[in-house]
């Protein structure tokens, strides 16, 4: 079984985030031992963001993709029963459940449940941007 960081890197949806990952030198931190649960953005949600904004800032960068990833293996059943979960980077993700659709901060989870040696993968439609406000971002409940 790949570990988070071959499966992200061998799956072209993921070419965006791949290159991502690299410019913030993550590498090491995807392929640890874990486990850890990864909201993967797709290449197409990239494309809602101005992106050259958060790749020619490497700290905004690391601040934004370890947004995207919480301590523990989270599968998609777990997630229905909590309402938050910190993440790498000291924030919270809001997590709900609107209209049977399993939503986490701003991006709504496409698919659930990509099994990884080190934990767990759930492809989003939305990049996550921890410093923005509103319902979603730092939650506060954890």
């Amino acid at each position: 079984m790949k570990d988070i960081l071959e499966t992200l890197f061998s799956d072209d949806s993921f070419r965006t985030l791949a290159g991502a990952i690299k410019s913030a030198g993550l590498e090491e931190t995807l392929k640890g031992v874990g486990p850890f649960t990864v909201f993967a953005p797709d290449n197409d949600a990239f494309t809602k963001l101005n992106l050259e904004e958060i790749l020619n800032d490497r700290k905004k960068l690391v601040e934004t993709l370890t947004y995207h990833v919480v301590e523990g293996k989270l599968a998609a059943e777990e997630m229905k029963e909590i309402d938050c979960s910190p993440t790498l980077n000291g924030k919270s993700l809001a997590i709900k459940v609107k209209h049977g659709e399993l939503v986490v901060d701003n991006g709504r989870v496409m698919k659930t449940d990509i099994e990884c040696s080190n934990g767990v993968i759930h492809v989003i439609d939305s990049v996550f941007l921890p410093h923005l406000s509103g319902w979603y971002g730092d939650c506060g409940c954890c």
